[in-house]
């Protein structure tokens, strides 16, 4: 969910609300302590590369506080860095063609002005073959990200946004709606180009178009991409997929609008657009999406000339593809969720549709940093790397050959001595209404089956999202849940990926409902099976888990005890509070003017006289998709039923949380909460 609200209307705050800048409240309690600061030990992996020729392979760790970047040979081993900056973060590592150059990010030429979040970025480029200290190819101020190399070499593409100050995601804090809203301090992210050896930056595409994401045809002459008017945190929900010279003031040709279309695409979202290696076609996912960034759907193909409309090439899937890249013609390799795990599988494409076949799938959650599910591919596409983590196993690099014949090899070891202070986990499958679903069961660390013990059922955000095995950082989620003694049910309920597109659709129109069955079935078949105790239940979530958690305490008293993060209250006056009311319409069906009943129906605030549950609400002051005033609205509710709650509002901090002591700040409220209402026997 995504939306900007007018920062005045904090003001409507009464006393008894928290601004978190001061440690929690909660009694102090070692078991935390020790859970936050074993969270905080992991080095993450923030990108993975393989060289063309799958001889080497890139990527940037945490070291020392700070991301650098090192080289390894294929198989992990010789890892070096190929730096010597001190107290700068590295990013964004990306081989070139020749296997030789490395592109990556660096923030070493300090702080620009006007940027609230961190340093400014520039390209650089080295060659590792040489040795020679790395080129800064850039002298930019703005916000810098998704780089890629044009296949001949000779230039890097990226996306860029002159003087921003913020990075360009509405989970980023917004900015306050000051001035003429929607029309002054737009912000517009355009894709730019900088030749290898540095030099001009050219910008591309149309300043009167905000692009989310783009590519390269296979020769370089053509970019593909997604891009909406701005302003573009509001607008990625009606996108349109544009192709166009990869030249400076070239005329872009629009190839889908979803609006205009008839059939299962009209009104719906567009990610990934990768050419044909031919150039004659454009691959892209298409189909119910929540947020800009967390894609899935059908794979669709379109002419890249236009005069048609696209197809569908993977109708009735079980499945969800998040990413792709052509792997010769007619041949897709396709990161995909499947019931909870990730599945990496070749489609050909045919006549009749597509036939799949996977070559791997792992209850791991994997990715190589630029999309989600995307994996760096050697030149032939024999090989792919990226990194992998599960509840059990930390981050690490990891390479897999793309025969079919084998599973991914780990080649580092960065975690490895890492164990988890939670219990195992277990994936867990029902059946509900006639929908196959499924979640994660986290068990109670020290768990012993002859003990009864809490749960706490925590529901993603999204809603069109889904719960895949990760490895937590330090920030709310159920693994601290699972390491102070809880079951953590994480179901996907209908409207979750992983299922197939209609599974993804099941919950239009229906928020709350249908979705809230399939969790609670969910609980009941752990029951039969699981020593929990049913007097012990906890409800939480983030976004439309947070909007699930206060919708769930109106409907059923089952749950004892729930946090509520950046929740929403009432659908009717968060339409009218957000500027990106674009992102409704397909759920809902219609707009709150022409439709307020679907909305008035999944609002909380109108069933606020069931609710009996203790409930905490936490929310970013300045959060840019779930506006704080839709948790002060349910907490004066609660207040005024004289139900126990408390609202903590975190100054300064948006939808995701960018500050460490925030992030510890909530987790260490939530779990006191929880000890609170929800005690042992």
């Amino acid at each position: 969910m995504r939306t900007k609200w007018i920062a005045a209307a904090v003001a409507l705050a009464c006393a008894g609300a928290a601004y978190a800048d001061t440690p929690a409240k909660t009694p102090e309690d070692p078991r935390i302590a020790a859970i936050l600061d074993a969270l905080g030990k992991v080095r993450s992996i923030g990108s993975v590369s393989i060289s063309p020729d799958a001889r080497h392979l890139a990527w940037t760790v945490k070291t020392d506080g700070k991301t650098v970047l090192q080289v390894a040979d294929a198989d992990g081993g010789k890892a070096h860095r190929v730096t010597t900056s001190k107290g700068c973060s590295e990013s964004a590592a990306i081989w070139a063609p020749d296997s030789r150059h490395l592109a990556f990010l660096s923030d070493c030429a300090g702080k620009a002005p006007g940027v609230e979040e961190g340093k400014q970025n520039d390209i650089n480029v080295v060659d590792i073959a040489t040795k020679t200290p790395p080129k800064r190819i850039t002298r930019l101020k703005g916000y810098v990200h998704g780089l890629a190399w044009r296949p001949d070499g000779k230039a890097l593409g990226f996306l860029y946004v002159p003087n921003a100050t913020r990075r360009a995601s509405a989970t980023a804090a917004a900015k306050p709606q000051l001035g003429e809203i929607g029309v002054e301090g737009v912000e517009v992210q355009q894709v730019a180009m900088v030749d290898a050896g540095g030099g001009e930056v050219r910008t591309l595409t149309p300043a009167a178009l905000h692009v989310y994401e783009f590519s390269f045809s296979a020769n370089g002459d053509r970019i593909a991409y997604v891009a909406a008017e701005p302003p573009g945190d509001n607008n990625w929900w009606v996108a349109k997929l544009y192709v166009q010279p990869a030249s400076t003031g070239a005329k872009a040709l629009m190839l889908v609008d979803t609006v205009k279309l008839s059939g299962p695409l009209k009104g719906l979202q567009m990610a990934v657009p990768r050419f044909s290696p031919d150039g004659k076609q454009v691959a892209f996912i298409g189909g119910l999406m929540s947020d800009q960034g967390s894609n899935g759907g059908d794979i669709w193909t379109v002419p890249s000339v236009g005069g048609a409309d696209p197809v569908d090439v993977t109708p009735g899937i079980h499945t969800t593809p998040a990413w792709l890249a052509w792997t010769g013609p007619g041949r897709l390799l396709v990161g995909e969720h499947a019931a909870g795990a990730s599945r990496v599988s070749s489609y050909e494409l045919g006549e009749g549709g597509s036939k799949a076949t996977t070559l791997f799938e792992t209850p791991m959650t994997i990715g190589d940093g630029r999309l989600s599910m995307s994996v760096s591919l050697s030149a032939d596409a024999h090989v792919a790397a990226f990194t992998a983590s599960s509840f059990d196993k930390a981050p690490e690099v990891q390479v897999a050959s793309l025969d079919g014949s084998s599973m991914p090899t780990t080649v580092t070891s960065f975690n490895a001595g890492l164990k988890p202070s939670w219990g195992k986990a277990e994936s867990i499958s029902w059946k509900n209404e006639g929908h196959d679903v499924q979640g994660w069961l986290l068990y109670p660390a020290n768990y012993d089956p002859s003990k009864r013990y809490g749960m706490i059922v925590s529901i993603h955000g999204g809603p069109a999202s889904m719960v895949s095995p990760r490895w937590p950082g330090v920030g709310y989620g159920g693994a601290p849940l699972s390491a102070l003694g809880y079951f953590v049910f994480m179901p996907n309920p209908r409207g979750s990926y992983g299922q197939g597109e209609a599974f993804v659709q099941a919950n239009r129109k229906d928020f709350g409902y249908g979705d809230m069955r399939d969790v609670l079935a969910g609980v009941d078949a752990i029951e039969k099976n699981h020593p929990v105790d049913d007097k012990r239940l906890g409800l939480t979530g983030w976004s439309y888990g947070g909007f699930m958690t206060m919708f769930g305490v109106t409907q059923t008293g089952r749950f004892r005890a729930a946090v509520a993060g950046a929740g929403i209250s009432n659908w009717q006056s968060y339409y009218g509070q957000n500027l990106i009311d674009q992102w409704m319409k397909p759920f809902f069906g219609a707009s709150v003017y022409d439709d307020p009943a679907v909305y008035a129906k999944s609002s909380a605030i109108n069933f606020i006289k069931q609710v009996k549950t203790p409930t905490l609400i936490v929310v970013g002051e300045r959060d840019a998709e779930c506006p704080a005033p839709q948790s002060f609205e349910f907490w004066h509710a609660l207040r005024a039923q004289g139900v126990p709650t408390s609202l903590v509002v975190y100054p300064g901090e948006g939808h995701g949380f960018a500050r460490e002591a925030s992030r510890r700040d909530v987790l260490a409220r939530a779990l006191g909460w929880f000890d609170k209402y929800l005690p042992a026997e």
